[in-house]
């Protein structure tokens, strides 16, 4: 998932030593390319511009074990990473470590671009977050190790809720309504009580999920579409509630630019990735002026009781099939992604990529609230043709349809579904 690296989670004064990082516990290169005298790593410039320490301290871990050892890095940005990685996988010039965004590895792991590694040769990975796991996934193969996490929480403007009355986030979707409701009366009918685009398919689909329902599942080997189940049709219907009481904005949109619509003050509420709320009040966005000392986080609460599931975006880390470094680049990903680790990109602001150290996150006020909405999670399904159904954007079609009115939301779902099932199943 590509990502925006605001101070999202906001941990501050944090310091990690990180000249263990590793340990050097597992992933110990006895397989392939255990004796390798050059490895390739390739990530994203998140990690040249924002924890370049932690790459230093990997780096030093796998040079201590294998004196003589060259590592290379370079470093991509987002647009052009992958253009750049299917050019050079066409070679036998390869990388042996590769950054990618968790929504990109099933494309690459159905090609068969990827070596399949052994879970248990990595630090936590008997707790890696579910969606993240999920994501590093296929065919009941493990062909990735996640990195870092980035999740989602509801932000509001506390000015704005105090207008109503209101002096503390609501806690139950039933506190959240009515506040909410409170809000658009006070604030009129051309304000946006929650801005929240209709293209947005990664809250409508946490909806979708809180209800009991799924984009697909899977049964006897093949996938199929599940968006007109009566549980994901009754999860649509109360995003469609949504944009229609509290979103009186362009029903088009999608939320590429949620946080500058944020920033210009004429909604109270937004549920995104939790930079969002942050970059809004960046003084280059907060076309208000009041921003910076009146957005609050908190937990989005679900119409089903619970905590709203989110979308767990993040990056992970796979060694490409072509790779002579397999065993030393396992290594590697461990050294990095392993407790010191984590610990270094916790203090950087970012999600774990594992339950342990979440739990770590959840006690500390200033990052409970990402942590705690972190712990329910989905992900995309895991089928071959997945890509394309992303590629297509039915989600969002079916979405637009439904906000505007075009369609019911049982219609859009139906005909969602056939254009799913057309393209889930192929490679």
């Amino acid at each position: 998932m590509k990502r925006k690296l605001t101070a999202a989670i906001g941990i501050a004064g944090m310091m990690v030593s990180v000249a263990a990082c590793g340990g050097g516990s597992k992933a110990e290169g006895s397989g392939q390319g255990a004796d390798a005298k050059e490895l390739t790593v390739w990530l994203t410039v998140d990690a040249q511009n924002n924890w370049p320490e932690l790459v230093k301290a990997a780096d030093a871990a796998v040079k201590k074990k294998h004196p003589g050892i060259t590592i290379k890095h370079e470093y991509y940005g987002w647009p052009d990473k992958n253009t750049k990685l299917d050019a050079v996988l066409a070679t036998d010039k390869a990388p042996d470590v590769v950054e990618m965004g968790n929504t990109e590895m099933l494309g690459y792991m159905v090609k068969g671009a990827f070596a399949p590694l052994e879970p248990s040769e990595f630090d936590n990975a008997d707790a890696w977050l579910d969606g993240l796991k999920a994501s590093v996934t296929y065919e009941g193969k493990t062909y990735g190790v996640p990195y870092y996490a980035g999740g989602r929480v509801a932000n509001w403007r506390k000015d704005i809720a105090k207008q109503s009355g209101i002096t503390s986030p609501p806690t139950t979707y039933d506190e959240l309504t009515a506040a909410l409701d409170k809000i658009q009366k006070e604030q009129g009918g051309k304000f946006n009580a929650w801005y929240q685009p209709t293209r947005d398919w990664y809250a409508a689909m946490s909806f979708v999920y809180d209800a009991g329902g799924a984009i697909a599942k899977e049964e006897g080997g093949q996938w199929k579409a599940t968006l007109s189940s009566p549980e994901s049709v009754k999860g649509l219907g109360e995003f469609k509630n949504v944009i229609d009481t509290y979103m009186n904005g362009d029903k088009t949109k999608d939320e590429s630019d949620r946080y500058i619509v944020y920033g210009q003050g004429k909604s109270a509420m937004i549920f995104a990735a939790a930079w969002e709320g942050a970059t809004a009040a960046d003084p280059k966005n907060d076309k208000t002026g009041k921003l910076k000392d009146n957005l609050e986080n908190f937990v989005m609460p679900g119409p089903s009781g619970k905590n709203m599931p989110v979308f767990l975006g993040g990056s992970d880390l796979a060694v490409p099939v072509k790779s002579d470094a397999q065993a030393v680049a396992a290594e590697w990903i461990n050294a990095f992604t392993g407790p010191s680790g984590q610990k270094g990109l916790m203090a950087k602001g970012n999600l774990p990529n594992n339950k342990t150290d979440l739990a770590t996150l959840k006690s500390d006020p200033a990052t409970a609230v990402p942590a705690t909405a972190a712990e329910s999670n989905w992900f995309v399904p895991m089928a071959p043709g997945w890509g394309q159904v992303e590629k297509a954007q039915i989600l969002q079609t079916m979405l637009q349809n439904i906000g505007t009115g075009k369609q019911s939301v049982e219609a859009a779902a139906k005909e969602a579904d056939a254009a799913i099932d057309k393209v889930i199943n192929t490679k």
